[in-house]
C-alpha cells in the first residue's frame, strides 16, 4: 500500500523515487493499493492552495491512481478502531489510518516518512 506522497509521485514524479521501489511497484502491478484516505487527504490539501498542496485535486487523484493500476481500498470501521492499537509514536491521522489498513490488510506500507518505519509492522521506506 502507497502512502499519500508515494502514490501522487508514482504518478506525478516517478524520478522522485528510487529505482527499487519504482521496480517493486510496477512487479505488484494489479495489488498495489491506495486508501481512500489519501484521496480524503489530497482534496483537503488541494482545497488549500498551500504552495505545497497535490498538483491534483481528489477527483483527479481518483482518475490518476486507477489509470496507473492501483487499486482503491475503502475504509473500514475495523481500520479506524485499529488506530487505538497504534503507539503514539507518529502524530499524523491520515498516515496513522493507512497504516493501520495496510496492517489489517496484511500489505506492505510503502512510505518516505521514516518515522513510520519505527512502527513493528511491514514498512518499506527510504532514503
Amino acid at each position: 500500500m502507497l502512502d499519500t506522497h508515494v502514490a501522487i509521485w508514482s504518478v506525478n514524479l516517478p524520478k522522485r523515487i528510487p529505482q527499487h521501489i519504482r521496480d517493486t511497484i510496477s512487479e505488484n502491478a494489479g495489488e498495489v493499493a491506495v486508501s481512500v484516505a489519501s484521496v480524503w487527504e489530497i482534496a483537503i490539501k488541494h482545497q488549500l492552495g498551500r504552495i505545497d498542496a497535490p498538483p491534483f485535486s481528489g477527483h483527479q487523484a481518483i482518475i490518476e491512481f486507477e489509470a496507473a493500476g492501483f487499486q482503491l481500498l475503502p475504509v473500514e470501521a475495523r481500520h479506524a478502531a485499529f488506530v487505538e492499537r497504534l503507539p503514539l509514536i507518529h502524530s499524523d491521522p491520515f498516515d496513522r489510518l493507512m497504516l493501520a489498513q495496510s496492517i489489517v490488510e496484511g500489505m506492505q506500507f510503502v512510505t518516505y516518512d521514516r518515522h513510520l518505519s519505527r512502527y513493528d509492522t511491514a514498512v518499506l521506506t527510504w532514503p
